[in-house]
């Protein structure tokens, strides 16, 4: 019987090893992972549904993830759960005129990324996309961090997504602006003792008139007297005069 060539089992493993390089050329690249989703985020974790359906309403969803593929400073995202607006009073948010509704759901949102680390040591107030005026008090002390917004202040410490750009963490109350609560000052009333006095102006005015009308009535009888007596005595002097 002839012996086996010895080459055979080399020019094998070459051709092997060949096959393999061929495939691993060929093969698809794993695919990359989808674009960032905002909404999508929130929706996955279960519980944000009427968050969600604000950020629907008021068209700011689909702004921030517009705004997420070309921001250099990144978003952070305070998101109340459905416990957290199930315990507002009832018609605080539909009583909500639509300007209104569009500054609660930016209030929640802060125009840079911040880590729960940052959170820490950021200067308040932190400006939000509500505007220059809707500032939140952040402050953080042995990893804890509170968010107040002068009506409202919960804890956060729970983060559903934090990466730059975008970091989502939950918010176990809704965040309220105070100044949509900020009294406004009503027309000035006049004060009690300027009633007072106007009443006391009056009542003596009438007191006044009352008392001027029985003197003028006693002016008018002395001068009817007078005259009386007057023609009198001159009846009198005019008698003597003719008797003497």
């Amino acid at each position: 019987m002839a012996s086996s060539s010895p080459l055979s089992p080399i020019l094998l493993s070459l051709f092997l090893v060949f096959i393999c390089g061929v495939s691993a050329q060929t093969a698809p690249a794993p695919a990359p992972s989808g674009p960032l989703n905002f909404t999508g985020i929130l929706d996955k974790n279960g519980q944000y549904t009427n968050f969600l359906q604000l950020l629907a309403q008021t068209q700011v969803g689909s702004q921030v993830q517009t705004q997420l593929k070309t921001t250099t400073e990144g978003f952070t995202v305070f998101a109340p759960t459905d416990n957290a607006f199930n315990n507002l009073k009832p018609g605080t948010v539909n009583n909500l005129d639509p300007q209104q509704k569009v500054q609660l759901v930016l209030y929640h949102v802060i125009p840079k990324y911040y880590s729960l680390n940052d959170l820490q040591f950021v200067s308040n107030p932190v400006r939000t996309q509500a505007g220059q005026d809707f500032g939140l008090n952040v402050t953080g002390l042995n990893n804890q961090v509170n968010v107040s917004s002068g009506v409202v202040e919960t804890q956060i410490n729970n983060a559903l997504y934090q990466k730059k750009p975008l970091a989502i963490y939950q918010a176990d109350k809704v965040l309220l602006p105070e100044e949509f609560f900020e009294a406004k000052s009503p027309a000035a009333a006049p004060s009690p003792a300027t009633k007072k006095s106007s009443t006391g102006s009056k009542s003596n005015s009438r007191a006044s008139a009352t008392a001027d009308e029985p003197a003028s009535a006693d002016n008018s009888g002395s001068t009817g007297r007078n005259m009386g007596l007057g023609f009198v005595v001159g009846l009198a002097l005019a008698c003597m005069g003719f008797l003497s």
